[in-house]
């Protein structure tokens, strides 16, 4: 190994936590010039009965908040967990909204009217949200985009779209359009806000596939090449003329790691032959899916990512399915930690 894997969450936030670096991605997946990009803090308590919330990676551009996500793992859950990050990253922006006066009118217990002043935050500040997914190995079913982009848009644009009817009357489909249109165009009172935020899903696999000539390809023809165990100084020899790509060589390379760092890298991998498992139905979903994704995400960054449940009843179902399939006893015992005379019973 001449690099660490950038697609493993340690690495990828010990690359992407160089400004430069962050920056020059950013302008090369949006296509945009970046005059100033604000690093900002990562983990975040909710509530007091919520747990810690942390991204890979977040940032200020201009007038827009970006969080830059990496998805390894194969999970069920996380479009809709991304989505909360999405809005999450939205509320975070209460901490800094200015605050602004209003006067109240109200009427004391003699019936006189009474003027006060109340003080509430000025949502006029608040600026659009931007999530980018890096999807390592899933494409949500997706085979030719290179990625997929959501945003909220009026209801009767997606009526327009899934109406078939509107599709068979040329005329009825045209008057439809700019009536849509219309809605569209309409900024009144900052409505326009609300398609400015963004939920993309970039999809590694297919982008390297497809080869576009886009500036965001070279990101992650690189990842690629790190994700190979066996990967050789000679493969990174191009990038080496880059100045940020240097830099994240200099910042993976397997001299420059720490002793922990290759310990990290065996477990993830471990772990990973884990999910694999799962993949094969090997392991339940919904009774012991919390298990191991907590293992794999708690045990490796030493965070937990919530209570696991129904880990008892978890092992026994994969106990059952692995005797079904013919495993051996050891095999069985060494995955589910159950005891000979447990699995017996079964």
């Amino acid at each position: 190994m001449f690099l660490a894997p950038l697609n493993y969450d340690r690495f990828f936030k010990k690359v992407f936590s160089e400004k430069k670096i962050a920056k020059q991605f950013l302008e090369d997946f949006f296509e945009i010039n970046i005059s100033e990009i604000e690093i900002l803090e990562n983990r975040h308590k909710l509530t007091d009965n919520a747990q810690s919330i942390e991204f890979d990676f977040r940032c200020k551009i201009e007038d827009k908040f970006v969080i830059i996500d990496m998805q390894q793992w194969y999970k069920t859950d996380f479009v809709k967990r991304f989505y909360m990050y999405h809005t999450v990253n939205t509320a975070l922006q209460l901490e800094n909204l200015p605050i602004k006066s209003f006067i109240t009118q109200e009427f004391t217990s003699d019936e006189e009217l009474k003027l006060t002043f109340k003080n509430t935050r000025d949502y006029r500040f608040l600026e659009p949200v931007i999530t980018l997914i890096w999807m390592v190995n899933d494409t949500l079913h997706f085979k030719e985009d290179d990625y997929i982009g959501f945003t909220m848009a009026p209801e009767v644009a997606l009526e327009f779209i899934e109406n078939e009817e509107f599709w068979q009357n040329p005329q009825i489909q045209d008057l439809q359009r700019k009536n849509i249109l219309k809605i569209l165009q309409n900024k009144h009172k900052e409505l326009d806000f609300l398609r400015k935020n963004r939920l993309i899903y970039a999809f590694q696999p297919i982008i390297v596939k497809n080869k576009k000539l886009k500036k965001y390809l070279r990101w992650f023809e690189f990842a690629q090449k790190t994700k190979n165990k066996e990967n050789t100084e000679s493969e990174f020899k191009e990038y080496e003329k880059d100045e940020i790509f240097a830099e994240m060589i200099r910042r993976l390379k397997k001299d420059n790691l720490e002793p922990d760092d290759f310990s990290y890298i065996d477990n993830y991998e471990k772990l990973m032959e884990r999910v694999e498992l799962f993949r094969e139905g090997l392991l339940v979903e919904g009774k012991n899916e919390g298990r191991i994704e907590g293992r794999i995400e708690g045990k490796i960054e030493g965070r937990i990512e919530g209570k696991i449940e129904g880990k008892i009843e978890g092992r026994y179902e994969i106990a059952k399915k692995m005797k079904l399939k013919g495993k051996p006893l050891d095999e069985i015992i060494e995955l589910t930690e159950l005891s000979k005379e447990e699995i017996d019973k079964l």
